[in-house]
């Protein structure tokens, strides 16, 4: 995903340089010291706004209802409002916040009801700095994000669906147009609408309005959703 782009006004002698989009996020997690360490990672990428900071579930829920951040980062645990049901609330109620979760080894068995239930994005507490701003920009972006531990595990699960699984996902899909399910393919692969558009020959709007009507037509909330029945439906991913 590109950032910073330029563009040269050679009759001009002028260069214009767009500056990053700000996003706004939200940290919910039970324990200061996790939330400082994140709101500081985040505010020392440049482009990252911390909009406001909860200890709970119902917190977080107040929080994405009374700022609304792009981004709001989960603890998978925390006390008030479990996190699967927090997702789901958040989802239903202030569905332009995008969710990623955060998560411990002791709530990994937590990735796929979370992902069923909405979230955008699953990472390790114990990953490095830098991929918690990536996963940031990136489901921001419309993206979907996990982290590489996470997509074995996704992988591995989804290997061997059972027939009556594998049914169901086929007669969604079945719902979708031959372009769409080209789309949604490549999707299942975690490229992003720039990459596809590249391999489909087709601008990047394009892309965006496939993946828009695929994710209707599939009753999806994001496109980790939609990967994951294109899983189950065992397409080529």
């Amino acid at each position: 995903m590109t950032l910073t782009t330029s563009t040269s006004w050679a009759s001009a002698g002028l260069q214009l340089v767009d500056k990053p989009r700000t996003i706004t996020v939200g940290i919910a997690d039970d324990e200061v010291l996790i939330r400082t360490g994140v709101r500081g990672v985040l505010e020392r990428s440049g482009n990252v706004v911390v909009v406001g900071e909860a200890g709970d579930g119902g917190g977080a829920l107040e929080l994405a209802r009374r700022q609304r951040p792009q981004v709001l980062l989960m603890d998978a645990s925390m006390p008030g409002m479990e996190g699967l049901a927090a997702v789901r609330m958040v989802r239903r109620h202030v569905p332009g916040t995008q969710v990623i979760m955060l998560c411990t080894r002791q709530t990994e068995e937590m990735l796929f009801p979370a992902l069923r239930a909405g979230a955008a994005g699953f990472l390790f507490k114990s990953g490095e700095p830098d991929a918690l701003v990536t996963a940031v920009r990136a489901v921001a972006a419309g993206e979907a994000i996990l982290s590489p531990s996470a997509t074995r595990a996704l992988i591995d699960h989804f290997t061997g669906a059972d027939s009556e699984r594998r049914d169901a996902a086929r007669s969604r899909i079945g719902l979708l147009t031959r372009r769409e399910q080209e789309v949604l393919v490549y999707l299942a692969q975690g490229m992003a609408n720039a990459r596809i558009a590249r391999l489909m020959y087709l601008s990047e709007g394009a892309i965006k309005a496939h993946v828009s009507r695929l994710l209707t037509k599939l009753r999806c909330d994001n496109r980790v959703q939609a990967a994951l029945i294109a899983r189950d439906a065992a397409l080529p991913c």
